[in-house]
Order: structure tokens, then C-alpha cells, then sequence
């Protein structure tokens, strides 16, 4: 453990980041500042990345009187911090008047000390599915060769290969055509809900782009039988998960999810199905798990209704069918999870804690995957509308009291295999 805070980083506007030794790093939470506990400090982890904070001045604390000031030298630096891991605090600033709308990445805190880079965060999660290490660009690329040449016709494998691997490179479309683990499956071009920080479609008049392009087309139950059989006989802990980052809502295509999940289940009884949603159609989760879907991704950025729907501006449905799915898919027996974007200074508001509580005690929720939000903090607040956020206290510290209050609950941030589901959740991935 490092024994006092690191400093302050800064860059020049040409990419080079320098350290300015007379100011330590603080965190940011809602729109406050606060000094972050030395133990919450650790180095930033293998494949994460810094980024320059155009029009904005880094926040620090003075080394010699303790006061808080802007670094006067550059541009404001935060980090992303890869998969597997939580952010305690976002990067502390003040933005200048005619600063760009950042794009849709997460902007943690991070700051120098003795030659390394150290961000306040917690490693969530074990599995190592989505580390940088475990990627070998001669292995995806042989394993694309080879399934476009399997697959010659099929229209998800060629997305797959040529937009989310290559163009992308989606870490779970390199680990599909590694042949292990979690397989994407997207399946809809449409989506029911207008997301402020959607990644696959963004509104012209928006001030940022989605990062991805979205899925054109309605994949047939027969290709996505076609490639994800296969994988599931003969992939380790296999997994197949309909919902992506590059498509819409999954649950628009329900019937052709239920058709492709029984012919599925009619050639190998292998591995877990799952669907990330944003939990819309509760009567549509029903029909598919009576096809034999296994878990459930719920997303949201809230257990409030008052903060998530202005958040995701739904069509045709609202915050408490989301809650009807996972009850829904508790009914079944199956998993559920919540994917829980972590905003520090909103999440672990009390009003947030209380709300979450509730939600876990009322859907008997099994595990919350706790995801790191990206999005431009400021544009975020602004455009839910959230001027006070209350009193809070400290992701790391909710994140203790659900532990203590519900033992049974897993915390992670990446979707179980069968094998996790059926108990024996300390899996050693690294085998």
C-alpha cells in the first residue's frame, strides 16, 4: 500500500502528461470534492488509459497548506480503467466554459507517485475473461479465418468479425473467435428506449458520437443456432448472451430469440443462456425462460425510478417492468443480475442505498455487476436533471454494508458461466 497520496497529473494539449508535486490528487463524487483515503489508492491496472480533459482545470490539494486549488498547468488527465474493476471516484476538475461534451469512456481519478499510476479502485471481479494479457491477435485472427470460412452465409459471424472484432475489437467477440467463454449474440437492430448515453446510436444534434455503429438487421433463429451450438459444445465454461453494446433492445426480437433458444437446447444442453436487456417486456422474459433461457442481465443506472427514467426516456414501458423481469426470471429459478453503472456521489447516495436495498430484497436479485458509467460526468447531471445529490457515503462503504446485509448476493462484473450459476462460484478462470 503507497503512503500518501499521489500528485496531480496534467497535459501539455499534445498528449504528453506531466506530475505537478505541489498538488495531491482528490476524487470526485456528484458534483463535489473530496480528499481520497490513502487505502483506497491502487496502480492502474494493466490495460487501462489515460485521457487529456479538453477545457477542463485539475482540482488538487495544496501539498504544503492542504486547501484545494486549480493546477494552472494544462489540461485536467483521468483514467479508464479496464474491466474487472470498480472506480471509487471520479476526476476532479473545473470546466472551462467552452469545453467540449467528452466522449461516452469513464473518467476516473488517477494521480503519480514514485513512477507509477494510481487510481482509486477495486478489482470486482476475479475472472479474467476480458484481461489485455490473455488476447493473442495471431489466435483471433487464424479463429476468424476459420469461422467465416465455417460460416460462409452467415450474417452474425461476418459482424461479428468484421465490425466487432476487428473494427471494434470488442473483447468479447476476440474471446468468440478464441473459442472460449462468453459468445456475443446480437440480435436487434431496434431499440424502446433513447438512452442519454447510448452507444450504438446517438441524435444528430447530440454534441457526441456513439462509438460503435449498431446491428442493420434482423438475424434469423437459424443463424444464430448455426454458430452458437458449436461453441457452447465445445468452449470452456461456455456461455451465449443475446444483448450487445452494438445493437438495440433484444427483448424487440423475442420470438426469434424463443426459436433460435429451443432449437439451442433440441442439440446440446451445454453451457448458459443469457440475455443482457434493459428489462422492458416482462411478459417477453417470461416466454423465453419457458424456452429455457438460464440468466438475466438487467442495465440501469438507478434502483430509482425518478433517476432512471429520465435517464433511458423509455417508449412504452417504465421503471417497474424492469423490476417485474427480474422477478420474472427469479420465478424460473434463473439468475439475475443488475448491471449497475457506478456514478461516485449518486450510487452511494443514502436515498440510492435505500432504493438498491429494496430492489434486492424484492426481486431476490443474485448478483450486481458493478460497471464503471461512461459518460461526461457534467453532461450526465445536466441532462437528468440533478442539481443536489445528497448525502453519500462512498462506494466502497455501500458496497460493505450490501455484503454484510446480504451474504448470499454476488458482486462482479461480468456474467456467470453455468458452472458459477450451480454453486461452485470461486471458478479459477485462469485455468
Amino acid at each position: 500500500m503507497i503512503k500518501q497520496s499521489p500528485y496531480i497529473l496534467y497535459s501539455d494539449g499534445q498528449g504528453n502528461i506531466f506530475e505537478d508535486t505541489s498538488l495531491y490528487t482528490p476524487g470526485r463524487a456528484g458534483w463535489d470534492v473530496y480528499p481520497i483515503e490513502v487505502e483506497d489508492w491502487i496502480e492502474l491496472p494493466s490495460g487501462g488509459n489515460l485521457y487529456e480533459l479538453p477545457g477542463r482545470k485539475g482540482i488538487g490539494i495544496d501539498v504544503e497548506t492542504g486547501e484545494m486549488r486549480l493546477c494552472e498547468k494544462g489540461w485536467a488527465v483521468a483514467a479508464f480503467i479496464p474491466p474487472a474493476h470498480t472506480g471509487l471516484f471520479l476526476a476532479a476538475y473545473e470546466t472551462m466554459p467552452d469545453a467540449p461534451t467528452l466522449p461516452l469512456f469513464c473518467y476516473t481519478a488517477v494521480g503519480w507517485l514514485d513512477g507509477k499510476f494510481y487510481v482509486p479502485a477495486v478489482r470486482i471481479e476475479q475472472d479474467i475473461r476480458q484481461e489485455c494479457e490473455g488476447y493473442d491477435d495471431k489466435v483471433i485472427q487464424t479463429g476468424v479465418k476459420q469461422f467465416l470460412q465455417a460460416f460462409p452465409h452467415n450474417r452474425l459471424v461476418k459482424h461479428l468479425a468484421d465490425n466487432c472484432c476487428n473494427t471494434y475489437h470488442c473483447p468479447a467477440a476476440r474471446n468468440y473467435f478464441m473459442g472460449r467463454w462468453e459468445c456475443p449474440v446480437p440480435s436487434s437492430p431496434a431499440c424502446n428506449a433513447n438512452c442519454v448515453g447510448c452507444i450504438s446510436l446517438q441524435p444528430d444534434e447530440e454534441p457526441i458520437v456513439s462509438t460503435q455503429d449498431r446491428l442493420n438487421f434482423k438475424p434469423t433463429a437459424e443463424e444464430i443456432v448455426e454458430f452458437t451450438v458449436p461453441h457452447l459444445e465445445s468452449a470452456p465454461y461456455p456461455l451465449i448472451s443475446f444483448g450487445q453494446g452494438c445493437e438495440g433492445e433484444p427483448l424487440l426480437m423475442w420470438e426469434t430469440i424463443r426459436d433460435a433458444i429451443i432449437e439451442i437446447r433440441k442439440h446440446t444442453p451445454k453451457g448458459s443462456i443469457n440475455i443482457n436487456t434493459n428489462g422492458s417486456r416482462p411478459d417477453a422474459v417470461k416466454a423465453l425462460c419457458e424456452a429455457g433461457l438460464n440468466s438475466i442481465r438487467v442495465s440501469t443506472n438507478s434502483a430509482r425510478r425518478e433517476v432512471y427514467m429520465p435517464y433511458y426516456r423509455p417508449n412504452n414501458y417504465d421503471f417497474n417492468d424492469i423490476i417485474e423481469s427480474l422477478k420474472v426470471m427469479r420465478s424460473y429459478g434463473g439468475w439475475t443480475s443488475i448491471n449497475y453503472f457506478v456514478f461516485p456521489g449518486m450510487t452511494d447516495s443514502v436515498e440510492e442505498y435505500e432504493a438498491l436495498r429494496k430492489l434486492i430484497i424484492d426481486t431476490d436479485l443474485c448478483m450486481i455487476q458493478w460497471r464503471n458509467f461512461n459518460i461526461d460526468p457534467d453532461w450526465y447531471l445536466g441532462k437528468i436533471g440533478v442539481a443536489e445529490t445528497g448525502e453519500c457515503m462512498g462506494v466502497k462503504q455501500m458496497m460493505e454494508l450490501l455484503k454484510e446485509e446480504f451474504p448470499k448476493l454476488k458482486f462482479g462484473y461480468y456474467n456467470p458461466p453455468i458452472e458459477r450459476i450451480k454453486g461452485n462460484y470461486e471458478l479459477d478462470f485462469a485455468h
